[in-house]
């Protein structure tokens, strides 16, 4: 089956007919994408697949108001962002704790999930992405991991395209200077 075209999907979508069908094809075509976005920000599995499920639960209740003001996989990827860190808000009032682990935790934790196959040099990035402020760490996993233009970007977080690169250029330097100290 070849990939069907967003505006395709979205008419499929709209009819009645044939809605729980569009969607399918939405989740097999987005899920994938959506779900490193989101394990990027919550880091364990478990809670990226929690996360995932709020995501496809408010993209079915509210796909037919989508205005295609903005690409398909942006909309998706603002709820995905959205979610996680309203989750990630949750777990720090929960647990009142920092959500910002230190480097030892995050790779023991890592180190620790069946569904990490990371190595050592993995290890460290994935340490120093971590150390970063939130909305660099989202704008360099967008823009890095995602292949993400700025605009994209700007689209998602709604943040000016200027803002994105300097978040993004600064996040690099944070993260060259933590692999060189290591």
């Amino acid at each position: 089956m070849s990939e069907i075209d967003d505006k395709s999907l979205l008419a499929k979508f709209r009819n009645p007919d044939t809605q729980h069908y569009a969607f399918n094809l939405l989740v097999r075509k987005y899920q994938e994408k959506l779900y490193w976005h989101v394990r990027r920000m919550v880091i364990e599995h478990e809670d990226a697949n929690d996360v995932i499920q709020n995501v496809l639960i408010k993209v079915w209740k509210n796909l037919g108001n989508f205005r295609e003001g903005s690409k398909l996989y942006t909309w998706l990827y603002r709820i995905a962002t959205n979610e996680s860190l309203t989750f990630l808000n949750k777990k720090k009032k929960k647990f009142f704790a920092p959500i910002d682990d230190d480097e030892s935790d995050l790779s023991n934790r890592l180190k620790a999930d069946p569904f990490f196959d990371g190595d050592e040099v993995t290890l460290k990035l994935k340490a120093a992405i971590h150390a970063l402020p939130e909305k660099q760490q989202l704008v360099f996993n967008m823009r890095y991991y995602d292949e993400m233009t700025y605009e994209d970007i700007s689209d998602v977080l709604g943040t000016s395209v200027g803002a994105l690169k300097a978040s993004y250029h600064h996040a690099v330097k944070k993260i060259e200077k933590f692999l060189k100290d290591d």
